[in-house]
């Protein structure tokens, strides 16, 4: 990696102080069993926001029940595009999610760590905020978060119960009930209002217009990069795909737009003509000014829209992320009216705290060492390309082993051609979901990307996992082999669990 820049010794680096922090670290063994095997870990990276089971036996049996009976709902890939369920519940309730402002973020990828970003920026500032992001890690209570931290696992059961008269009375009332995502949905703006928060920041589940969440009126709609994904639901082109995602920009709302396809963007400057939205686009009105790879992370300089911020330590890799903290930098100026309203900038300072405690858990997170063991969710080919150049650029792997689950729904062929240039060897495996794509399946497909000599099968993800491990360690234990666990949330989340966190 780089060496930081140097500066005069007797001047306080918060930024060296946070650096020295990470490499003091002492770490520690853990071991835990996976089915009948065993994996050879070694912890003491940061636990990052994820929670676990509740410790409580009863509380633990009331989630189990709450999730049982939304489990009974349509999952989130069957859809009838219609916010008509939503706003009947909204009704019932009092419209909850008009008692605090919002910021809305669609897109196909970066959207849950840029909403994680913008969270811990307004936190900076002193505003209560509620979080809503999906699909969740590990644990469902992930989805809703209030004071940038996940909701308790008792607050999300009193959540349930305090709405779940007016979820039966509208599944009554509608030809469908709600679906799973519609009933997380507003429990999330129900529990926003009884907090309660000073904003909200609200990331799309799929496109935008139809979306569950879009009963909300963003005063700032956010659109990360549009690629291809759920194209069978969204549309073929990026440009149609848009189409839907513009659907969150509502009238003289302020727009806040990462990098994009023309396509894309000739919709959506479209669409905020015709509402009188105010737009701010990535490269023109705002961007990252210099990026340089540091310890755990990078040193950003970026352009808001009210000014430079300088040296902004951002603990994730990649220039995804740094490209993802200029979108959040201007999504919250724009909150605030910087550039508008106001023409001084944000307060440098507290823009750098805010960065510097900012987590993405399952996004390049490094969960072992020797060899190291990095999760992310990558799980479609935009993603996949983006995750790859991250990775070739923060670690310095000599071997590299993938161990890839995917979903059957997704372009697992372009997901896997995107890592065929980063990695030594891939082990197929598939998760727990229903939606898993089999592992013969994949493998059939890896074979002809990869090569029949550079793929292995092992159904079951624990062997997957101690598979690729021992295929890292090879080389020996000081030559640099490492392990990328990706394709789907769900396999990330699972491998989460099985190597210790959470």
């Amino acid at each position: 990696m780089n060496d930081l820049p140097s500066r005069d010794p007797n001047e306080s680096d918060p930024f060296e102080d946070i650096v020295a922090a990470e490499t003091d670290r002492d770490p520690d063994l853990a071991m835990i069993e996976a089915g009948s095997r065993t994996l050879r870990t070694q912890g003491g990276l940061p636990q990052a926001d994820v929670p676990i089971r509740p410790a409580d036996p009863e509380v633990d049996k009331a989630l189990r029940a709450v999730e049982a009976e939304l489990a009974t709902r349509w999952g989130e890939t069957k859809l009838e595009p219609s916010v008509s369920r939503i706003s009947a519940l909204m009704d019932v309730l009092g419209e909850p999610q008009r008692s605090y402002p919002s910021i809305h973020i669609t897109g196909t990828n970066g959207k849950t760590s840029t909403a994680r970003m913008i969270e811990a920026l307004l936190g900076a500032f002193e505003l209560r905020t509620g979080r809503y992001t999906s699909p969740h890690v590990q644990s469902i209570t992930e989805r809703i978060s209030l004071d940038g931290a996940p909701i308790s696992a008792e607050r999300f059961i009193e959540t349930y119960d305090d709405i779940k008269p007016y979820i039966e009375m509208v599944d009554g009332q509608q030809e469908y009930r709600l679906s799973f995502f519609e009933v997380l949905t507003g429990m999330a703006y129900a529990a926003f209002a009884d907090a309660p928060v000073d904003v909200a920041v609200v990331e799309v589940g799929m496109g935008g217009s139809w979306d569950a969440t879009n009963v909300i009126d963003g005063d700032v709609a956010v659109v990360t990069p549009i690629d291809l994904d759920h194209t069978d639901r969204l549309g073929a082109t990026p440009g149609e795909i848009a189409q839907e995602k513009a659907g969150i920009v509502k009238q003289d709302a302020t727009v806040i737009m990462a990098q994009q396809p023309v396509d894309a963007a000739q919709v959506l400057l479209k669409k905020a003509v015709e509402v009188d939205a105010t737009v701010a686009r990535e490269g023109l009105e705002f961007g990252v000014v210099s990026r340089q790879v540091a310890v755990g992370g990078q040193l950003l300089t970026l352009r808001g829209l009210g000014g430079e911020y300088d040296e902004v330590y951002l603990p994730l890799h990649g220039a995804y992320q740094a490209h993802n903290a200029a979108v959040a930098l201007a999504a919250v100026e724009a909150f605030f009216g910087v550039g508008s309203q106001r023409p001084e900038p944000l307060d440098a300072d507290t823009v750098r705290k805010a960065f510097a405690s900012v987590s993405s858990p399952g996004r390049l997170e490094v969960v072992r060492r020797s060899p190291t063991v990095v999760l992310d969710a990558a799980h479609n080919p935009a993603g996949a390309r983006a995750t790859a150049e991250a990775v070739s650029e923060a670690f310095d792997f000599s071997r590299l082993i993938g161990v890839v689950g995917a979903s059957g729904d997704k372009n697992v062929r372009g997901l896997l051609e995107a890592f065929e240039p980063i990695f030594a060897e891939v082990v197929v495996t598939q998760n727990s979901s229903h939606r898993a794509m089999d592992a013969d399946e994949l493998a059939a497909i890896a074979v002809e990307v990869f090569g029949e000599e550079r793929v292995q099968v092992e159904p079951r993800l624990p062997d997957a996992l101690e598979a690729a491990i021992t295929l890292a360690e090879e080389e020996g234990e000081f030559a640099g082999g490492g392990v990328l666990v990706t394709g789907s949330v769900i396999t990330v989340g699972e491998a989460r669990l099985l190597l210790g966190k959470g």
